[in-house]
């Protein structure tokens, strides 16, 4: 029995994705239950939320009684923030659980995650030096940067040394985890599982180019609108965010097609003839990159963060360059051949068989490392 936690954002995402991935992966492949004990911020006031953070999180008693009911032999905790915490952790190893830790952002240092401040890449904060965030007003609210300031320096270190194993989705993330001195020595790489591979390329029947996502400036939809109307070539967006109405109005011609489920973005791919992943941050291993690889479409992405290492060489371009931007999205276009390459590297890298391979040595490891405090 695998026990997964996961505090769930304001807005659902590729983490909540992976969540759900995950627990298909132990069913299926690893042969496992899998149940998923969360909590949500929508069900949770300022109050609450900022208690958690400077406690270290609420309410650990709970997961200690859900690992014992449930007899798991290992956590595995995603966001814990602001009410699971290092506590959570600590509860689910006293109970018998081995406790792997699933960073899926850089959030140890980093307020917000994306390290992404003020319309750039941002790596002032270090270590358990948050202040930078404070003086950036980074989340928005100078009580809310404050106390997320606050709570990441004081857990950090016991955070961390609450959990057996510490597995991040890229090489970059765990490179630049290291970078901003995050304690995480010994962390291994788990990609996010593909569920299901196209059998072959369909992009040479494709309509247009897909951009999926939410809509907001790290994520770089702007570009894209610029750039496809640059190379003459229709352009379908599907997501929702706060820049929806500019982009719109900038791209009157492109179709928006709002938040999408995952049976209809699914639908939106069959009919792409090539997907954009424009991020003008450093992205750790965005899902929409991997699910257009394995969906068979060529895949035109910025040179950042870890999908340099996952797109094919032949779709990068320098974040925020809009010509080299129109320029791949014009050659990749309709291109099965590339789809097909994008195939190849979804099959050795991100296959079920794959990613379960690894998350099983992950899971069958006895050790426990001495908390670090």
């Amino acid at each position: 029995m695998i026990l997964q936690l996961h505090h769930r954002y304001r807005h659902s995402g590729g983490e909540e994705r992976a969540v759900a991935d995950l627990a298909w992966l132990i069913r299926t492949e690893l042969g496992e239950d899998a149940e998923v004990l969360e909590r949500a911020s929508d069900e949770v006031g300022r109050g609450r939320a900022a208690l958690g953070l400077l406690a270290g999180g609420l309410g650990p008693g709970e997961v200690a009684d859900a690992v014992r009911r449930s007899g798991a032999r290992v956590v595995h905790a995603h966001n814990v923030h602001p009410t699971l915490g290092w506590r959570a952790l600590a509860a689910a190893r006293e109970a018998g659980a081995r406790v792997v830790l699933h960073l899926h952002n850089y959030r140890l240092v980093c307020a917000v995650g994306t390290c992404f401040t003020d319309g750039a890449d941002c790596t002032r904060c270090h270590g358990r030096d948050t202040r930078p965030g404070v003086r950036h007003n980074c989340r928005g609210s100078r009580a809310e940067a404050l106390t997320y300031a606050a709570g990441l320096s004081l857990w950090q270190r016991r955070l961390t040394g609450a959990a057996d194993a510490i597995v991040v989705p890229s090489a970059f993330a765990l490179d630049r985890l290291r970078a901003l001195g995050a304690p995480v020595d010994g962390a291994l790489v788990l990609p996010s599982v593909q569920r299901e591979i196209a059998e072959r390329s369909r992009a040479a029947e494709g309509e247009y180019v897909l951009a999926a996502g939410r809509l907001t400036p790290e994520k770089g939809f702007a570009d894209v609108v610029r750039a496809a109307k640059q190379a003459g070539l229709p352009l379908v967006v599907a997501g929702d965010g706060p820049e929806l109405a500019a982009l719109r109005a900038e791209a009157p011609d492109a179709r928006f097609a709002g938040r999408v489920s995952p049976e209809q973005l699914a639908e939106l791919r069959a009919h792409a003839a090539v997907a954009v992943v424009p991020s003008r941050y450093a992205e750790i291993l965005p899902l929409a990159a991997l699910e257009a690889m394995a969906a068979g479409l060529p895949v035109v992405a910025a040179r950042s963060g870890g999908l340099a290492e996952a797109v094919p060489p032949e779709g990068l371009y320098e974040p925020g360059n809009v010509q080299e931007l129109a320029e791949r999205l014009h050659t990749l276009y309709a291109d099965a051949q590339a789809g097909e390459r994008s195939l190849q590297l979804a099959r050795e890298r991100y296959a079920p068989s794959v990613i379960a391979t690894t998350l099983r040595a992950i899971y069958d490891r006895n050790s426990h490392p001495a908390t670090v405090l």
